[in-house]
């Protein structure tokens, strides 16, 4: 069994991630929805193919491409994720008896909470690529499938709105105020930006639905 999960069946990983095991947990299964959305929009790309779709074939392959490459970066940070959750813990877990432990331990769980924002906030520019893919081929993909590239869409948001919240709930553990203003302000435009982009690609597949 894969130490990651992601060699796990769909039901391995359902069972652990249900289980009173840490991990894995929240980030990974974001990551696995991120993954998720990449794969429906890899088949998205792989059936608008054939003479009908000719003039958009380097577009479609290189989506399948982008695809490949980011579902692999999103098994990276499945790992990343638990292993920024067991650095955070092994912190808790150090000696505080005199001044000198008290601020090393301070020091290595502030080191500790921006490695746990850094995975998640690489996922949710990963979801904003995904998006900006996705949104790239809506209007030359093959009708017959275009709900499923809404759908596509759907995840790549779901999955932002998820590593969001794992980013917040280590911002509030952070010290440096400066540190935290800087994720905040990054997060919040990745954040608007995404939201943008998953709204547009809606409305064109939904209207591209309803006129056919």
């Amino acid at each position: 069994m894969s130490i990651t999960g992601w060699d796990d069946s769909i039901r391995d990983f359902l069972n652990k991630a249900g289980s009173d095991a840490p991990t894995p947990g929240g980030g990974s299964v974001a990551a696995l929805v991120r993954a998720l959305g990449a794969s429906i929009t890899s088949m998205v790309a792989n059936l608008s193919q054939g003479a009908k779709f000719a003039d958009v074939q380097p577009l479609m392959r290189d989506i399948v491409k982008q695809m490949e490459s980011l579902s692999s970066r999103c098994e990276e940070l499945l790992a990343a994720d638990i292993a920024s959750f067991q650095a955070y813990m092994e912190a808790l877990k150090l000696p505080k008896s005199t001044d000198a432990e008290k601020a090393a331990r301070a020091a290595a769980m502030e080191q500790a909470a921006v490695g746990a924002i850094e995975v998640p906030l690489a996922l949710l520019k990963l979801c904003l690529d995904g998006l900006r893919c996705a949104q790239t081929i809506t209007d030359c993909s093959n009708k017959n499938v275009i709900s499923d590239l809404g759908i596509s869409a759907i995840l790549f948001e779901a999955s932002a709105q998820s590593a969001l919240l794992t980013i917040d709930i280590n911002l509030a553990g952070l010290k440096d105020a400066e540190t935290k203003r800087r994720y905040a302000d990054e997060t919040a435009a990745l954040m608007t930006e995404i939201s943008v982009i998953k709204e547009t690609a809606l409305n064109s597949i939904r209207s591209k639905i309803h006129s056919s």
